[in-house]
């Protein structure tokens, strides 16, 4: 006899392939949207093209989707079975590397930003699973590097690591990227970018306006500056920050549940005690022999001052879901662009033009992940990242779900 389980619960598996039984790009990214901003950052076409905004957009989705294919072969794989009525189809070919190029150039990276602010938010509903602290949406702020293809161009914009070993620094030249990300589902909702020579406290500086109020954020102890957490606060979400061991935090008021307030200074007002904001402070260290530094304390300010809304035990536990950023961009990073891969584009433009496709490309694969995961009534962290890419590109080469703009006239190889 069946039991009633094997009969009514869809495996992670089983529900990511019924899930992604439409294209996962234009699921998230309708060709509406996609023209939309396309229009918004002036890049419109005068004439009917070969490689028209609206494909590019895609294209550019689908090299972060297909990182290991060719520039020629990635547009094969995005355009595979599609039936188009105007006949664009039937009379286009594969272009060649210098067209797709150029298409990309003409394009720039502004639609793509666009697209990525314009898609990508929060996904956790009410009934996700580990997205929620009593009723606040987990968020957290950290940052990596890209490496970038080591040309003249690519050097002198980025700029890159220092290195002992080679004349000059690291190996390659190096994008920054800072990301606000949803800890239960993985979803980057806000990335902004700059050369490597930036710092990630200025880039993190340009992200405060994604936060709002019903959020919770958590940061490491590199990014607190008063400034900084203050400029945050002001921005309606509650903090959890890490801070360094060395800051001053008088204990002030004790609190029932072992945290303390404590209030808080700029650098030149510190002295003085002037100008100051009551923080509350939780402290703790963690006592397991197996885990390195494990008796190095932890300091946290919290703007949660009452300890009945979030006992100091519930924030220190809580406070390791800031590494669930940590697997969010190794995903970004290792699984969907490769191992030791470097990005494709040899000038700058290019570069962010590829980093906005990378992470469009992402939230699509992860809303893919978190919708599979609401339909078997599990955490999000369940389903394998690996699967879900898979699935996106199956569902990439065999319902593309979009074509270029409407248009009787032929294209010819002239408009290349």
């Amino acid at each position: 006899m069946t039991s009633p389980r094997s009969t009514t619960f869809e495996g992670p598996t089983v529900t990511i392939q019924r899930v992604a039984q439409q294209c996962v790009l234009t699921r998230v990214f309708p060709p509406e949207l996609v023209d939309a901003v396309v229009a918004e950052a002036g890049r419109v076409e005068r004439r009917q093209r070969l490689l028209p905004a609206r494909v590019v957009v895609y294209y550019v989705l689908a090299m972060a989707l297909f990182s290991g294919s060719s520039y020629e072969e990635v547009m094969r794989l995005l355009v595979e079975g599609l039936a188009w009525e105007s006949g664009w189809q039937r009379a286009w070919e594969v272009p060649s590397k210098p067209a797709i190029f150029m298409a990309r150039k003409r394009l720039g990276s502004e639609p793509l930003q666009l697209l990525f602010g314009a898609a990508c938010s929060p996904l956790a509903a009410a009934a996700t699973r580990g997205a929620f602290y009593r009723g606040l949406r987990l968020m957290s702020l950290d940052g990596t590097c890209l490496d970038v293809p080591d040309t003249a161009a690519n050097d002198e914009a980025f700029g890159r690591p220092g290195s002992s070993r080679r004349e000059g620094g690291g190996a390659f030249p190096q994008l920054r990227l800072v990301a606000l990300s949803e800890c239960g589902t993985h979803a980057i909702t806000g990335a902004a970018l700059g050369p490597y020579t930036s710092s990630e406290q200025e880039l993190t500086d340009q992200l405060l306006g994604a936060l709002s109020p019903g959020m919770l954020c958590l940061a490491d102890r590199g990014f607190y500056s008063f400034e900084r957490f203050q400029n945050a606060r002001r921005a309606g979400a509650q903090l959890l920050w890490r801070v360094k061991s060395n800051m001053v935090l008088p204990r002030e008021r004790p609190l029932p549940d072992g945290s303390y307030l404590s209030t808080v200074y700029s650098f030149s007002d510190r002295h003085a005690h002037r100008d100051g904001a009551q923080v509350r402070v939780v402290e703790y260290g963690i006592d397991d022999p197996g885990v390195p530094q494990a008796e190095e304390r932890y300091r946290l300010l919290c703007t949660i001052e009452d300890p009945d809304r979030a006992p100091a035990s519930e924030l220190a536990a809580l406070y390791s879901e800031r590494w669930e950023l940590e697997s969010t961009l190794d995903e970004l990073k290792t699984h969907q662009r490769g191992p030791r891969v470097v990005l494709r584009s040899k000038q700058p433009a290019g570069i962010y033009q590829e980093a906005y496709g990378y992470l469009c490309t992402h939230y699509a694969i992860r809303r893919l992940m978190h919708d599979a995961a609401l339909r078997a009534d599990i955490d999000p962290d369940r389903l394998s990242f690996t699967r879900g890419l898979r699935a996106a590109r199956r569902s990439t080469r065999s319902h593309p779900g979009f074509s270029p703009p409407d248009d009787r006239r032929r294209p010819t190889a002239s408009d290349q």
